[in-house]
This record gives structure tokens, C-alpha cells and sequence, in this order.
């Protein structure tokens, strides 16, 4: 189970890995791609690009911090640490993409030509470079790579806008075809960005991952013949793939040892097709108080 783990780990890191330096390469050609078009359009989409690398950078190295062995201070490891790099990048998105709405609509009024020849090369390269990084990051399960996935995409999007202007350009003057395109792409990758901002918040807030998988897990640990009751549930995620269970379980009779042992038994099995990373049950007596009863 543990070298499975480290295996995906291991993988996730990967990936990541590839985008980042796909991502910072690709981007000091669209500087000097940009410069030698004199072509705004690009310089801009090099700007953003590299803002997508430093964060996919930033990412890379939280993950990777994220895998250390828990210590005395981090009693659950490090893992929580993804999902902060999630949100940063998920903000950072935000913030490039507003930016790129602040350089198109401007351009709607007053559209430039730019040069042709130029773009269209520049638009079959980042198409290639950026698609190959999503694909290589589509199979990525973390919000991490998710919100990666989406800064990506964003790139392919608006350098398949590009290819599409460069394309009809060569035919029709139309250069306000460029900042309309960047527009549509933009909205809508910010609405899938807010999407997983949402998610990541919502789990940085210490919600329950799945509202259902909980349910489920209460309905399983109260059918319990022994079990009387259930309070104090707290169903929580380190990172959007690690969850953490914690309850207390009101017995109905004040059972021997060898009854709880074996009840015990029967909790860890039942549960164990939730593949639970952290769990915490404690079993009350009919009489007992529980010493939580004054918190939440």
C-alpha cells in the first residue's frame, strides 16, 4: 500500500514536473517570439505564461514538500500543503485572467493588425507544447494538478484563438477577431477556475469532502447491533484524496473486553472500503459522559 502510494506520488510529481519545464521553456520563446512579431497579442500570452510557470513551479515544490513524514509539530503530515498551493494558483488564474480582460477589451475599439506569418507559427507551438502538458496532467486526480490542468488549458484555448485569427487574417482584415476570442476563452476558463476555487476553499475550511460518503459512513456505523447512537462525527480531507474520520460510538450495554475488541473489529472492516487515512472511534458507556459534550 505504501509503495502504491509513493509509486503515485511519485507520478504526480512527475507530471507536474514536465509542465513546469514545458511551460518555462515555451514562455521564453513567446518573449522572443514576441519581440521579433511585434506582436502585443503574444507578449501578452507570454506574460501570463509566465505567471503559469512560476505558479505550476511553486506547486511542484509544495508537493514535493508535501510528501515528508509527519512530525511531532505536523501530526498529519504535510499534505495540506497541496491544497494551499491549489488555492494560489487558482488566484493567481484570476488574477492573469483579468489582466487578460483588461488588455482585450481595450483593443475591441482600436484592433491592430498584427503580423501574420508570426502568429501562426507561435499558435502551432503553443498548441503542441501546451496540449502535450495537458495530457500529461489530465491524469492527475489532486485539485492541484485539476487547477494546473485548467492554467494549461486556458493556454491551448487561447492559442488555438490565435491560430483560428492568424488563419482567417491571412484571408479577411479582421483584427478585431483577436481580443473577441481572448474574451470568450477567458470568461470561460475563469468560470471553471471559480469552480475549483470553490472546491478548494470548501476544503481548506475543513468541510466534509462528500457529503453522500459521509452519510454512508454514519448510516454503516450505526446499523451496529451494539451501537446505540453516534455524535461528535467529523468526516474531513487533508488534501482532496486523504480523508479523516472521527466519532464517538454510544454503546447500548457496557460490554466485556472481548466484545468490544471484536466490535472493534467489525468497524475497521466495515470501513475499510473507504479507504479512510486517518480514523478515530471511541465507544461510550450507556452511563458515560462525554468529556466533548461542551464543544462542537
Amino acid at each position: 500500500m505504501h509503495n502504491h502510494s509513493h509509486s503515485h506520488h511519485h507520478e504526480k510529481n512527475d507530471r507536474i514536473g514536465w509542465a513546469f519545464f514545458l511551460n518555462v521553456t515555451f514562455t521564453i520563446i513567446e518573449f522572443i517570439g514576441g519581440w521579433l512579431t511585434n506582436s502585443t497579442a503574444i507578449m501578452a500570452d507570454a506574460v501570463h505564461d509566465l505567471g503559469d510557470s512560476l505558479s505550476i513551479g511553486f506547486t511542484w515544490i509544495l508537493s514535493r514538500f508535501s510528501e515528508k513524514e509527519a512530525s511531532d509539530k505536523f501530526s498529519y503530515g504535510y499534505r495540506r500543503l497541496t491544497l494551499f498551493g491549489a488555492l494560489v494558483n487558482g488566484i493567481v488564474l484570476v488574477i492573469g485572467s483579468i489582466w487578460v480582460l483588461f488588455e482585450a477589451i481595450p483593443r475591441l475599439s482600436n484592433p491592430e493588425m498584427p503580423v501574420v506569418e508570426g502568429m501562426l507559427g507561435l499558435a502551432i507551438l503553443g498548441v503542441a507544447v501546451n496540449g502535450y502538458a495537458v495530457f500529461k496532467l489530465k491524469a492527475g486526480e489532486t485539485l492541484n494538478e485539476k487547477v494546473l490542468t485548467w492554467h494549461l488549458l486556458e493556454d491551448v484555448l487561447g492559442w488555438v484563438a490565435v491560430l483560428i485569427v492568424s488563419i482567417v487574417l491571412m484571408f479577411i482584415e479582421l483584427p478585431i477577431l483577436d481580443p473577441l476570442l481572448s474574451i470568450g476563452f477567458t470568461l470561460f476558463i475563469l468560470f471553471n477556475v471559480f469552480r475549483n476555487l470553490k472546491s478548494t476553499l470548501v476544503l481548506f475550511l475543513q468541510a466534509a469532502p462528500d457529503k453522500d460518503t459521509q452519510d454512508r459512513i454514519k448510516q454503516a456505523l450505526i446499523e451496529f447491533p451494539e451501537v446505540n447512537g453516534i455524535h461528535h462525527m467529523h468526516f474531513w480531507s487533508l488534501d482532496g484524496e486523504s480523508h479523516v474520520l472521527t466519532a464517538h460510538l454510544e454503546l447500548k450495554d457496557d460490554f466485556e473486553v472481548e466484545d468490544l475488541i471484536s466490535l472493534k473489529q467489525d468497524v475497521a472492516a466495515k470501513l475499510s472500503s473507504y479507504h479512510l487515512s486517518h480514523t478515530t472511534i471511541e465507544f461510550e458507556f450507556p452511563q458515560e459522559t462525554c468529556r466533548d459534550e461542551n464543544e462542537n
